[in-house]
């Protein structure tokens, strides 16, 4: 029905920008607050967006953040109307530095000049990474989106390649915390697990054991002939014997009891 039809669109659907450069690094789950904290001084950023999965792991990051000498502002869910706006125009002054941010400002929030996004988490949702990192690199400004991924991330890792159509490159950080590929053996001593050598290996100990009692290694001796039981050195019971039980078992006594004498009242008469 159309004769030279014309397609006009803006972005396809789940496309990221191509000015946003997007870098994956390999971060283990207790790591990945230090290595934000290294990478924000080493990539010198001003400002950023830092995504994180839920609520409380959001607000647990702007605290730590803060004690590490960031100026940090968290928006969830929690936060009213109000205290959202007064975390935005604080980071849209420059006040804040790190906006510790869940999805809800994954979208509808058109901020300019950001550099950087960081996506502590990965997302659940694999839209949501596209949206996230659209944060940055807004009217044609160069933006960088930086991911953590941890050895759990990998499936949420691999919807992400599926749907943006790109292989993602993880890196290796090289940082002052826990070496990669490396175990710690006391004392903040690091010791390579594939190039430990055997003289490296400290040498077997037996087991301290504690002191052997020598009456316990002694042979056995039989004791000397119990004493018969009590109950076989009282006399017989004549009664229990002429009524064919034990004569060991005790006849049932016979204890007296009280009664009232009958009353008027306990007389019932039928009609």
């Amino acid at each position: 029905y159309l004769q030279d039809p014309v397609t006009i669109e803006v972005a396809r659907s789940n496309e990221t920008a191509s000015t946003v450069t997007q870098r994956f690094f390999a971060v283990g789950t207790d790591d990945k607050r230090k290595a934000l904290c290294h990478l924000v001084h080493e990539l010198d950023v001003k400002q950023a967006f830092v995504f994180v999965n839920s609520k409380l792991g959001c607000a647990r990051l702007a605290r730590a953040m803060e004690r590490d000498g960031f100026k940090t502002a968290a928006l969830h869910g929690d936060k009213s109307q109000d205290e959202r706006l007064k975390s935005l125009d604080a980071f849209k002054r420059g006040e804040v530095q790190l906006l510790i941010c869940t999805d809800v400002a994954a979208r509808g929030l058109d901020i300019k000049d950001v550099p950087a996004v960081f996506n502590v988490d990965i997302p659940f949702n694999a839209e949501d990474y596209v949206h996230r990192i659209g944060r940055t690199g807004r009217a044609g400004a160069e933006g960088l989106a930086v991911s953590f991924v941890a050895p759990s991330d990998n499936r949420l890792l691999a919807d992400v390649e599926k749907l943006t159509h790109q292989k993602a490159d993880v890196e290796t950080i090289a940082w002052g915390g826990r070496p990669q590929g490396v175990r710690n053996q006391g004392q903040r001593h690091w010791q390579h697990e594939d190039k430990q050598s055997a003289d490296d290996k400290p040498a077997y100990r037996a087991p301290r054991m504690a002191p052997r009692d020598p009456w316990f290694d002694k042979p056995y001796e039989p004791s000397a002939e119990a004493p018969a039981p009590t109950w076989e050195s009282q006399a017989p019971s004549k009664a229990g014997k002429a009524r064919g039980l034990s004569a060991y078992i005790r006849p049932k006594t016979k204890t007296p009891a009280l009664f009232r004498a009958p009353q008027p009242e306990d007389t019932v008469t039928a009609d």
